[in-house]
């Protein structure tokens, strides 16, 4: 199978490819520019941190500047409305991606991620954009969004008192709706309840607010200009949840209390609300330039993924559209942002590395969640997925992130195939989740590196 992969520019070159063929082993090295990436015999490597490989050191030089105009050739080619998905379970490294491109587009919209600055501060950002960090990027959170709006100020405060401006740089879209602290907890109620089926959620409140949505009783951005029928509406979610969970304790008392709350929270919003959709189509039709960056990933779809282990809306392409309110013939370049495998919580997971060699790789690679601080569960690069998620979001290219944390690892798989306790091949990701977490993953190893710092 052969795709294209994006270099993520002069700091992070391709250096080589290993290919090996037939059955002896072998190990050969050649010089290659970041177009192409034989996944079925070998991986592209994109430095990253100070680590590189052992090769011969006469080629290189040539092929990192060959490499350097070719990454920023290829940055500036992508279309006027580009987008970087997540194709697995979350956490490709798609914050730093989003960070490096955003500098070449007016807008970015919708999610946030871990990302760090030029002087090395961290910002674990949930709402705001990752593109905040380049001073000329206007960042929309799309109607598709759920916004905590404590979490939102608190994430603004942040970035304020670190130096980052974000007057005029944020758009809340008017039709999102808001995240009530009391949805967190009916999530966590919600996860007791399960026992020992539960989902393993982040206990924000998500899966509550997009449930109040689909209902249809769901508080939207756009009613905090209509305080006087604010509290009315507030109470209509309040009683519901007091009436589907014993533990939700409910009182007048803490409806006033809301409101007062929310009172202040419009008044400091006010400024950031803005018809986005207008907004996304008018920078459209003027022909700026416009990077979707896409939360969580495509195996947490609510429809596409492992299924109930899931989040509550769709992070995959289809949700670009749905999500900012753009036509399907807007859409350009839709970059898949891909690692070894992670993921967060419950579920099934075929290519999962137990022991110390998955212990190894989530140390090595800071695999521990950025909004709970869980452990991240560990696996080798799924083909099987990653094939399935190339045809529903239909990739331009993809972004091979963070391999540089495969180097502590005497070797490297990927697997290839799905087989069943009988032995008969599984040929495409199965919805049935028993079936799913029965199944055997078939690898191979692609080939064994040596690291070194500089």
């Amino acid at each position: 199978m052969t795709i294209s992969s994006l270099a993520l520019g002069p700091a992070s070159p391709a250096l080589g490819r290993r290919c090996q063929c037939g059955s002896g082993g072998g190990r050969t090295w050649r010089p290659l520019g970041a177009s192409s990436l034989c996944m079925s015999h070998g991986l592209e490597w994109h430095r990253r941190a100070a680590a590189r490989v052992v090769a011969p050191a006469a080629s290189l030089s040539a092929v990192e500047e060959i490499d350097q105009r070719d990454a920023v050739d290829r940055i500036a080619s992508l279309s006027q409305v580009a987008s970087v998905l997540g194709t697995q379970w979350g956490d490709e490294g798609k914050g730093k991606l989003v960070d490096v491109l955003a500098r070449n587009f007016d807008g970015g919209a919708n999610a946030g991620h871990t990302i760090y600055n030029a002087e090395g501060k961290k910002f674990a950002l949930h709402l705001v954009p990752s593109g905040i960090l380049n001073e000329e990027t206007l960042c929309v959170i799309g109607n598709g969004v759920v916004v905590h709006l404590p979490g939102l100020f608190q994430e603004i405060d942040g970035l304020e008192s670190n130096g980052i401006s974000c007057k005029g740089r944020i758009l809340v879209s008017d039709r999102a709706h808001l995240l009530f602290d009391f949805h967190q907890v009916v999530d966590g109620l919600r996860e007791a309840e399960l026992a020992n089926s539960f989902i393993g959620t982040t206990k924000r409140g998500i899966g509550p607010c997009y449930s109040s949505k689909v209902i249809r009783n769901g508080v939207r951005v756009c009613d905090l200009k209509h305080m006087d029928t604010f509290a009315q509406k507030l109470d209509t979610l309040l009683r519901d949840a007091a009436s589907r969970f014993e533990g939700f304790k409910y009182s007048v008392d803490m409806l006033n209390k809301e409101v007062e709350r929310y009172k202040r929270f419009a008044e400091r919003l006010e400024p950031f609300i803005a018809d986005t959709v207008h907004v996304m189509n008018e920078s459209i039709l003027q022909k700026k330039k416009i990077l979707v960056e896409g939360g969580q990933a495509t195996m947490l779809d609510i429809d596409f993924g492992t299924y109930p282990f899931v989040t509550s809306s769709n992070p995959s392409a289809g949700g670009i559209c749905t999500g900012l309110g753009i036509a399907p013939r807007c859409l350009g370049d839709i970059i898949g942002v891909k690692a070894y495998t992670t993921r967060v919580g419950s579920g099934p997971f075929p290519t999962e590395i137990l022991g110390k060699d998955g212990d190894l790789l989530r140390v090595t690679g800071m695999e521990f969640g950025t909004t709970t601080g869980r452990p991240r569960r560990c696996g080798w690069l799924d083909i099987v997925a990653l094939k399935y998620c190339c045809q529903l979001n239909g990739f331009s290219s993809l972004n091979l992130t963070k391999l540089d944390v495969l180097s502590e690892l005497s070797e490297i798989k990927l697997g290839v195939s799905y087989m069943q306790n009988d032995g008969e091949k599984v040929s495409s990701l199965p919805a049935d989740l028993r079936l799913l977490e029965q199944i055997q993953a078939s690898f191979e190893c692609t080939f064994c590196l040596l690291f070194r710092s500089f």
